[in-house]
């Protein structure tokens, strides 16, 4: 029984260890960027921030502009969550290697957030004046739905498709790795009361 209970407490010090990384899933388009507008264009991203590793991550692919690319990158904070405009929080004028000149493509990149190249200069000095600030300052944003990636095309000079980063809930694997893990526990206890 002390293996289950040791088994038990392994699993759940595992899990405490990747709950330093929070995904978000990100929905591109025209009616979403402000002003609105009426874009065919779409696009769809996953942001994983990782707070132990300091990096942010982002996988984004984009079809249908009307105009072609001319920057991309990560705006924080709004006033109100999933509204509004914010100064750009990442790498400006664009992600570096990001797809200029295109009406479709992808982008899969990692962010260092301990590099100030990861960041607008003008976001560090409005976050604190150091990289360490603008890191909380993102990661708070995106936690709480203030935060947008935007893409900005030759016609859409202000952006022509942007989303909210929106928190996407934890695997099943991991929420079956706890059950799993109380279970053996709950097993451990009603075996030890019998003995």
């Amino acid at each position: 029984m002390k293996t289950l209970l040791s088994l038990s407490i392994a699993v759940l010090g595992a899990l405490s260890t990747q709950a330093a990384v929070f995904q978000y899933g990100v929905t591109l388009d025209g009616p979403s960027e402000f002003p609105a507008n009426a874009s065919p264009g779409t696009g769809s991203a996953t942001v994983t921030y990782d707070d132990a590793a300091h990096s942010l991550s982002i996988n984004l692919l984009f079809s249908g502009l009307t105009g072609t690319t001319t920057a991309s990158h990560i705006h924080a904070a709004t006033t109100v969550a999933l509204t509004g405009t914010a100064g750009v929080a990442t790498t400006t004028p664009t992600f570096a290697g990001f797809p200029l000149g295109v009406t479709s493509g992808t982008y899969v990149s990692t962010l260092d957030l301990t590099q100030a190249s990861s960041y607008n200069p003008a976001y560090v000095t409005l976050s604190g004046g150091t990289v360490s600030a603008a890191e909380v300052a993102l990661a708070s944003a995106m936690a709480a739905g203030k935060s947008y990636l935007n893409i900005h095309t030759s016609t859409f000079g202000g952006g022509e498709i942007r989303g909210f980063l929106v928190a996407v809930p934890e695997p099943t694997e991991t929420c079956a790795a706890v059950g799993a893990a109380l279970g053996a526990f709950a097993l451990y206890r009603r075996t030890r009361r019998q003995g």
